[in-house]
């Protein structure tokens, strides 16, 4: 596992394409003849039947893995009209259950009390694009990344700040999600700037996209996300990409090694059998396969 995600392909690929709707701004750049379908499992809002004999099979062990998400983080988790689950987080937990067979119940959880929430056993494993750290370490015992990670900065197209300039960081009023490797990086790198931290990225974009900020540090693949829907059309990535050698693991609780050697073998199925590849596409527009145990960098918040 050692494939970094191709950031400046992906910005390339999706800001050339024209201003579509959010979920297919980051269209697969190749063509898919048929999605695998993910069975064995749905999500605790929305389960529905499947005649797949791989369902039938996880629903007779009767053994069900409880999965917290954060459903506001889209395109990795999100919360549709109907109330379901949907994204590529809730799609990579479906399949290891459905490889585990056994019964995904996925609920929904803030950001804040995702890790309170694991370690009160209110569900079993965090499956929320959730940053490797040392600090979430000492909490929780994470699984091999499934996915690599890296920030950008957004502002408005005709707006001057730039980033590469730490005078302009400190001059801006600049937004954040609170407790995320973004809002921690930033206050870290820049502790004299203003920022704005919100319990969302959601409501991080609308004070954005209502000018209540100058500009806004986010993960790169929600920033892309917003800047298809009709909201970003007006904005733009600023400066270059920030690669912090920030990784995506599922998290589990300390002292649950046989769950996480479960899904780390989960994991390494979905790779060799072409399953993760496949959910990839459904999301992005340039494939990848989760990165190897990279060594975590200390300064990553």
């Amino acid at each position: 596992m050692n494939n970094r995600f191709d950031h400046r392909r992906a910005v390339a690929t999706v800001l050339a394409k024209s201003p579509i709707s959010v979920r297919r701004c980051l269209a697969p750049f190749v063509a898919i003849s048929a999605l695998v379908t993910l069975v064995g499992c749905g999500n605790s809002q929305n389960e529905t039947a499947s005649d797949d004999p791989q369902d039938t099979a996880a629903a007779a062990t009767g053994e069900v893995l409880r999965i917290g998400t954060e459903g506001a983080y889209a395109p990795f988790n999100y919360t549709n009209a109907d109330g379901s689950l949907g994204g590529f987080d809730v799609d990579i937990a479906n399949a290891i259950c459905a490889d585990m067979q056994m019964t995904c119940e996925i609920m929904a959880q803030d950001w804040d009390g995702i890790i309170p929430g694991l370690k009160a056993g209110k569900y079993d494993a965090i499956v929320a694009a959730m940053s490797v750290t040392p600090e979430r370490a000492k909490q929780v015992a994470f699984t091999e990344p499934y996915f690599s990670n890296a920030l950008v900065f957004l502002a408005k197209k005709d707006s001057s700040f730039d980033p590469t300039n730490s005078s302009d960081i400190n001059a801006h009023s600049i937004a954040a999600q609170r407790s995320t490797i973004s809002s921690q990086w930033l206050e870290n790198a820049y502790p004299k700037a203003d920022i704005k931290l919100y319990d969302t990225l959601s409501n991080a974009f609308l004070d954005l996209g209502s000018d209540r900020v100058d500009a806004m540090i986010s993960d790169k693949l929600p920033a892309l996300e917003w800047l298809g829907s009709p909201s970003g059309s007006n904005y733009a990535l600023k400066g270059e990409e920030i690669d912090i050698n920030d990784n995506f693991a599922i998290a589990v609780r300390p002292n649950d090694e046989a769950l996480q050697a479960k899904i780390n073998q989960s994991l390494a199925n979905l790779k060799a059998n072409g399953t993760y590849d496949k959910i990839n596409e459904k999301y992005f527009a340039v494939p990848t396969s989760a990165a190897a145990t990279p060594a975590v960098d200390d300064a990553a918040q």
